[in-house]
């Protein structure tokens, strides 16, 4: 069986991104999960690993059509970004690691979307940095979504089966509302796009094994609303969003209040939560899986994955070897959902 095509994007360069990939592709590991691509820039990827000390050899090529070779040592490198990004300084916010980090997820976007490439794995960007470079997109998340022309999508978190998590085939929990403000979230609610979630995490806990995943829906307000004493969002338009899914032939729960069925989740009466809004769902997930939790986003025509850290300025370009069990779990899951493609 061939291995799926990943796109490793360095992400931010002023933040562990480089190192990250460093690491992985020193090791024999990531090799007989995938074959590895890098979209980074080579001369910044050469002083990561010149700092770490490896003998990772970098080879730099113009596509995936070119002669590659797959093996711990080596890593082949696609670089469409400016060239003053090796100028940005390390640890810090910077204009140029900003558009850098678009330009690497762009161009392995369009490489995905042309069939050159089964998916995505990206390394961390700052939100900062893009901004300071006039990208206006919050994250990744949206950029992925309007580059890949689709208005439904969803930021998914996912645990893979272990000692913390008990379902078989995992944890995911979705976000219906991402990147806004809380004060904004009860407005931006919707029957609609609540079923949508619904059905979007349910058909990925599907291709992570589950025949008829278990989602339960959050509550937005404290116990569910106690029956609108705190609020009335639950019965006015949550409860019609699960209703529906259940009409569709989902096996959905909910509203249910949100801080007892992480827990119920956790171990194993669900296979997939739907979460009202980002630290609904993060702070749980990262609090059980901080080094593993994996981002997957839904509703696009290709496979993306994450770790779900951040760039990392605290430790980045330090003698502290990074921890990489998080972006080793994203390219197991993005490996897993390509590969489904691959044999359909």
């Amino acid at each position: 069986m061939k291995l799926p095509l990943i796109a490793l994007t360095m992400g931010d360069v002023s933040g562990i991104g480089p190192q990250l990939l460093d690491v992985l592709c020193s090791k024999p590991d990531i090799f007989q999960i995938c074959r590895p691509v890098i979209y980074g820039n080579a001369t910044v990827f050469r002083r990561a690993s010149e700092q770490s000390g490896s003998t990772l050899q970098i080879r730099e090529i113009e596509s995936v059509s070119d002669s590659l070779e797959f093996q711990a040592g080596i890593a082949n490198c696609i670089d469409r970004g400016k060239s003053d990004v090796v100028d940005a300084v390390p640890c810090e916010i910077d204009a140029r690691s900003g558009q850098a980090a678009f330009d690497y997820l762009v161009s392995a976007i369009d490489d995905c979307l042309a069939g050159q490439m089964d998916a995505i794995t990206t390394a961390p960007l700052n939100k900062e940095s893009l901004r300071l470079a006039g990208i206006n997109y919050p994250g990744h998340t949206e950029i992925l979504a309007d580059h890949c022309g689709v208005a439904d999508f969803g930021m998914m978190l996912y645990l893979p089966h272990g000692a913390a998590i008990q379902p078989p085939s995992g944890l995911g929990i979705v976000h219906t509302t991402l990147h806004t403000s809380i004060a904004s979230v009860p407005g931006l609610l919707n029957t609609d796009a609540l079923f949508e979630k619904i059905s979007m995490i349910s058909g990925l806990m599907q291709k992570m094994g589950e025949d008829q995943p278990r989602v339960a829906v959050c509550a937005l307000n404290p116990h569910a609303g106690e029956h609108g004493l705190f609020g009335d969002e639950e019965a006015r338009i949550i409860a019609p969003a699960v209703e529906r899914a259940i009409q569709s032939g989902l096996n959905a729960t909910g509203p249910l209040p949100a801080d007892t069925l992480i827990r119920r989740a956790v171990h194993g009466e669900f296979d997939a939560v739907v979460a009202m809004y980002h630290d609904q769902g993060h702070i749980p997930f990262k609090l059980l899986g901080f080094d593993q939790a994996v981002n997957i986003t839904l509703g696009l025509p290709i496979v993306r994955t994450s770790p779900s850290h951040g760039t990392a300025f605290d430790i980045a370009w330090s003698k502290t070897v990074p921890e990489t069990r998080g972006i080793v779990e994203a390219i197991k899951a993005a490996a897993k959902l390509s590969q489904q493609q691959l044999n359909r």
